[in-house]
This record gives structure tokens, sequence and C-alpha cells, in this order.
């Protein structure tokens, strides 16, 4: 993988998917453990985008690594990518949990190929298949790897940014310039 396109680092780039995608996956399975309503109008949608958010964490990762080697080694950066290696197992859970979702709360057809009315899944989680079982470890997993998600990604956040602005500057804002808030 390059490290550069047109000259800017890769990480920084694909960092802001990341950023977007595995909260928005993060807080679109949550909404569908909680509601049915959300869970049938989500549909695909949910594994889908947690599938993809799992798949740009390793390319993160790696685009980090590539910066890594061309920056100066220093505690924070060392701790950023410490913290960095830690989210792949936790979005992990996510996606397993938002496919697991999906699959037993899916709509079933008939041989014929339509739709099976009388087993698509109702506002009881009895209904869907497996009953309550299945979902309260889906539930669980899915919650349990949700937070520990959104933990890790506010941790790994925090310590990239301040990796880059306790090297490159000042964190206070430049009062003195006109711009700043006083």
């Amino acid at each position: 993988m390059p490290d550069t396109i047109g000259g800017l680092p890769v990480h920084p780039l694909v960092v802001h998917a990341v950023v977007v995608l595995v909260p928005l996956a993060v807080l679109l399975l949550v909404a569908a453990l909680a509601s049915a309503t959300v869970r049938r109008r989500a549909g695909i949608v949910t594994p889908v985008l947690a599938t993809v958010a799992l798949a740009l964490v390793p390319i993160a990762t790696d685009s980090g690594e590539g910066l890594e080697r061309r920056l100066p080694r220093t505690d924070l950066i060392r701790t950023h990518a410490e913290l960095g290696d830690t989210l792949a197992p936790w979005m992990a859970g996510v996606a397993l949990a938002a496919c697991a979702l999906w699959w037993f709360a899916r709509p079933r057809r008939n041989a014929d190929g339509a739709a099976n009315t009388t087993d698509t899944p109702d506002k009881r989680p009895s209904s869907l298949p497996g009953g309550r079982r299945w979902f309260a470890i889906v539930a669980v997993v899915g919650v349990v790897a949700a937070v520990g998600t959104a933990v890790q990604i506010v941790r790994i956040g925090d310590s990239g940014a301040r990796a880059v602005w306790q090297q490159t500057g000042s964190l206070q804002p430049a009062s003195d310039s006109g711009h700043g808030i006083d």
C-alpha cells in the first residue's frame, strides 16, 4: 500500500472514513437491537456498514504503521499505535452481531420466492426464529462490542490528536492573532 496519495499521508485520509463509519455502524447496530422498526427498515444496511467499517480498520492500522516508520519515535505515537491495534477485535464483534441480527431477523421466503408473511418478525424478539435466546445472545454481544468499540475509537482518536498537535504546536488557541477565542 502506498504511504502517500498526492503527497498526503494515506493514514489521515483513511482514518476519516473509519472515524465516520465505525461510530455510524455502532449506532445503527444498537438502534436495530433496540427497535424492530429500525431492524426492519435498515435491513442489510447494518451488516454491510459494519463489515465495510471492519474492513477499513486494518487499512487504517497498516497505513498508520507506514506513517509511523517515517516519523520520530515518541511515546505519544507509540501509545496511539498500540491503541490502534485494539480496535479490530471490538469492531469484529460489532460486525458479527450485525450480521447475526440481520440473518435471524431477515424476512423468510417461500419456495416460490415470495415473502413468507407468517414468518416475518414482528416487534417481539420471541417471534424471531430461535426465540429470545438467540436475540439475547446477539444483543449482549452487540452491546458489549458496541460499547468497547465506542470507547476504543475515542481513546485512539484522542491519542492520535495528541500525537499530532503536541508535536506540531500548541493545543491552545492563538489569541494574539486576532483569530483566537478570548
